[in-house]
């Protein structure tokens, strides 16, 4: 395809997923009180159980308004997340036969829950990644935290997370219509372990490495997982290759060669 048509088809497949994420913002909308409570909940926790005072601050006048805006865009995201993984799919095979094509449900079917999963694990980690955090505010001292400034920390920390435990999938899928080998995986392995660390020690906001090994290890397992994959489907390639008969050999024109 040439890069005309690879940009054409860029741009057509951000519109659908951008279209899609609004679909799902409008329903963010209605749900941002009860989500709000939840993502200030872990400050409220910490103030708790430090005797101190950590809130949300809205500093601005129309930054209630954006925060409601960007929660409700955290949320389309989100319950989106099928849609545009399936436009993520459709751009990077676009020219696959219709049979190929339905290998875009098991992408669907494996990139889904493995992006829920890891936004679940980044959630989890959240309130004591909060509580190691206020805990460096001196005792008597109180701790507003701007709104803005804190949901982009969520919002980065989860969604991070959530497209890290895709990228094996995407991993596999390229392997499956033969656009890299699994040798190549397996020869880069010693960089994705490194880079799953660096990755994990960067967006992981706490200073303990027991946190930064908690979310780098199942980066790791599921990088291994597909390259163990990747490797069988390439020796299924490699067998049935050499279980085909051989062409057959071209008739003797008795011509001398040139």
């Amino acid at each position: 395809m040439p890069l005309r048509e690879h940009l054409v088809e860029l741009r057509k497949r951000l519109f659908l997923a951008a279209a899609g994420i609004a679909v799902g913002a409008v329903a963010g909308w209605f749900l941002y009180e009860p989500v709000f409570e939840l993502l200030q909940q872990p400050l409220l926790d910490a103030a708790a159980e430090r005797g101190g005072n950590v809130s949300v601050n809205f500093a601005g006048l129309a930054t209630a308004f954006d925060m409601q805006l960007k929660v409700s865009l955290f949320l389309g995201a989100l319950v989106s997340s099928p849609w545009w993984l399936f436009q993520l799919w459709a751009f990077i095979t676009p020219g696959l036969t219709s049979k190929e094509r339905r290998s875009a449900f098991g992408f669907l079917a494996a990139a889904v829950p493995l992006f829920l999963a890891g936004s679940a694990l980044a959630a989890y980690v959240m309130p004591t990644a909060v509580r190691v955090l206020t805990d460096f505010t001196p005792r008597g001292a109180s701790n507003f935290i701007d709104a803005q400034t804190y949901l982009s920390f969520v919002m980065r920390f989860v969604l991070a997370f959530g497209l890290a435990f895709v990228l094996p999938v995407i991993m596999v899928c390229i392997n499956l219509v033969g656009l890299v080998p699994a040798r190549t995986w397996a020869k880069g392995w010693r960089w994705a372990v490194l880079l799953a660390f660096v990755f994990a020690a960067i967006m992981t906001p706490t200073p303990d490495a027991i946190t930064m090994i908690v979310m780098a290890l199942p980066i790791c397992g599921l990088y291994f997982a597909a390259l163990g994959i990747c490797v069988l489907h390439d020796r299924r390639v490699a067998k049935r290759a050499s279980t085909e008969p051989d062409a057959e050999p071209v008739a003797d024109t008795g011509a001398e060669p040139a």
